[in-house]
């Protein structure tokens, strides 16, 4: 796992991170695990500046950016292409930034020498052997948005950087301050489709830098990213094709293949054991991540289309378009936003087009919609703490229950009372300090962003592992982000025409064939995952059985969770995510008793 870490303060910090390498020019500073070429720093005098991670900024436009580090413009430092954290200090001031999207994510824990921060909340805990805390990882599994809980980690003693924050450290103490904007400035779609274009470009040209590079060649989104890259060289472009998923990727692959110059098409055929839920009898085959991560329960797929890639060109960038759907489209519970802005006529047009597509009444969609419309955020995360306070519901389909700020999942009513009761009274602490947006559409943007940035980075460990594959997700990148967001959410997931923004930014870019961007269809898992549920049933009852880390904690309780199995057993509808943040929770849990060692002796301080 690819870490970072620093230390703010006296000089007689007794730890170093294990295998740790200092960052050249900035005093105090650690990058574990990163190529020398990932990690670069530049300075003068009282200023030093660095990035960690994939930067699109060359050296000269890094030590361009010192006098704007110098005067503590920190956005300005996060504009560059790419993923990566950034460093900087101005005199005793100390900004540690990472991206919008948590694929690096900036935690911290003080005491009365200094401040250590890092990328990992794991190794902050190790420190001291803080445990996992009850209550967030109740929050985690019941909530699945990461910033609700505002600064909890997952750790007792360790504090996180809320999305769209940075860490400020100075000698009087370290907090987190925001730097973006909770909501943006709304730009039309047509405005806004040249600068997610250029975005986009750039992103996927900055990791086309001369390694060999290969796509994931499926959906829309992977399909915009591979034909980016193939003007800019060759690239492998993979299909991951099983009969059981009976969509139509693999007939779009082929044909954009044989129409896109550059791109060598591989078809990765499916097998019995690339299902859900593959390997988790053997958890030392994963690796350790830092918080609990989606991709362990997918990874017997994910690691047979990398096998392709590696076979082909082994240490190379593998794009993925991951976060595709959070930023060019939107789901409709934006139409609670246009009943709240009393935009009564458009809610009512947007919801017939759903609910045809639907096949409902567009009045039962404005029906689970008004709830959500006539409240904010705080005032939602008191109903919530209400309703965990009050008995588990019977399970029905998230999709039919009302739109939330904060959708309860079936997770919630598989804990204890003791835990319900505990996370009510953290929301309702929550509601108190929230300083989110006033639209329900930008506030789960931005939480469905962090979340699937934190499985990417997982994604990202296990790739490279095992293969020593780089996997880059440019529509995490920031500006494509920011571009993308400033679409209202009306406009990126109006029903009539899928992923309009896409649509518009290539349309008569010569990029795209345009038989790609009049696609409307889109594949999906569900097979594979019920698949896994049925094959490996007895695996997961043993994870989530009595013996369970989860249960010890009141997290699950067996009643409704073997319940939910013996539905999945049958082929019953049945609450797939909440299983699978369930599943990888519980694997996170048992893989953290076995990490290996976080930091070292400080051998200075030792013989001192």
């Amino acid at each position: 796992m690819r870490w970072s870490a620093g230390w703010y303060g006296g000089t007689g910090h007794d730890r170093l991170p294990a295998g740790g390498r200092a960052v050249p020019g900035l005093d105090g500073a650690w990058a574990v695990g990163w190529p020398g070429a990932r990690v670069r720093a530049v300075g003068q005098g009282p200023v030093a500046l660095a990035v960690i991670g994939e930067c699109g900024a060359d050296k000269d436009q890094l030590e361009r950016a010192l006098p704007v580090a110098r005067a503590k413009e920190w956005r300005a430092l996060t504009r560059w292409p790419g993923s990566y954290l950034t460093i900087a200090r101005s005199g005793e001031v100390l900004a540690v930034i990472g991206d919008l999207a948590g694929q690096h994510p900036v935690y911290w824990r003080t005491d009365g020498a200094g401040t250590w921060w890092s990328t990992s909340a794991a190794a902050l805990a190790a420190l001291d052997g803080a445990p996992p805390d009850p209550t967030a990882l109740a929050a985690h599994l019941a909530l699945a948005q990461p910033d609700v809980l505002g600064q909890w980690s997952l750790f007792r003693s360790v504090s996180r950087v809320p999305t769209g924050h940075l860490l400020l450290i100075t000698p009087e103490g370290a907090c987190a301050v925001r730097y973006e904007p909770a909501e943006y400035e709304l730009v039309d779609l047509r405005d806004a489709a040249p600068t997610v274009r250029a975005a986009l470009t750039e992103a996927v040209g900055t990791r086309c830098d001369g390694r060999p590079v290969s796509a994931d060649l499926a959906g829309l989104d992977s399909t915009a990213l591979a034909c980016l890259a193939a003007q800019r060289g060759p690239v492998t472009a993979v299909t991951f094709a099983d009969a059981r998923l009976r969509d139509d990727d693999l007939a779009y692959a082929v044909r954009t293949a044989a129409a896109v110059p550059g791109l060598a098409h591989r078809t990765v055929p499916g097998s019995p054991d690339t299902v859900y839920y593959a390997g988790l009898e053997d958890l030392s085959a994963l690796p350790v991540t830092d918080v609990p991560n989606a991709y362990v329960v997918t990874a017997a797929i994910k690691r047979t289309v990398l096998d392709t890639v590696a076979a082909r060109q082994p240490a190379g960038v593998h794009l993925t378009g991951a976060a595709g759907d959070a930023v060019l489209s939107a789901p409709s519970a934006y139409l609670a936003d246009l009943l709240r802005e009393r935009q009564h006529r458009r809610a009512w047009q947007h919801a017939q087009a759903h609910a045809r597509l639907r096949h409902t009444s567009a009045l039962a969609l404005l029906r689970r919609a008004r709830p959500a419309a006539r409240t904010g955020l705080a005032g939602a995360w008191r109903q919530t703490a209400a309703e965990l306070r009050r008995p588990s519901r019977p399970w029905v389909p998230q999709a039919e229950r009302p739109v939330a700020w904060t959708p309860l999942l079936a997770t919630a009513d598989w804990m204890s009372p003791d835990v319900r009761d505990r996370l009510a009274s953290a929301l309702d602490v929550a509601a108190e300090l929230t300083d989110g947006p006033a639209r329900l559409a930008a506030w789960a943007d931005r939480q469905d962003l962090a979340r699937v940035g934190s499985d990417t980075t997982g994604w990202r460990d296990i790739a490279f592992a095992g293969r020593g594959i780089e996997v880059a997700a440019p529509f995490l990148d920031n500006e494509v982000i920011r571009a993308c967001l400033a679409v209202p959410a009306d406009q990126r997931g109006a029903p009539g025409r899928y992923k309009p923004l896409l649509g518009e930014a290539f349309a008569q870019a010569g990029v795209l064939p345009p038989f790609v961007l009049s696609r409307v269809t889109k594949g999906g898992f569900n097979a594979l995952a019920y698949a896994g549920l049925r094959e490996h049933a007895s695996v997961l009852r043993d994870l989530l059985g009595p013996s369970s880390r989860l249960a010890a904690a009141g997290l699950v309780t067996e009643t409704p969770v073997t319940s939910m199995l013996q539905r999945a057993a049958l082929g019953q509808p049945t609450a797939q995510g909440a299983l699978h943040l369930a599943v990888a929770a519980e694997v996170w849990l048992r893989q953290l008793e076995t990490a290996p060692a976080w930091w070292e002796v400080n051998s200075h301080v030792a013989t001192a």
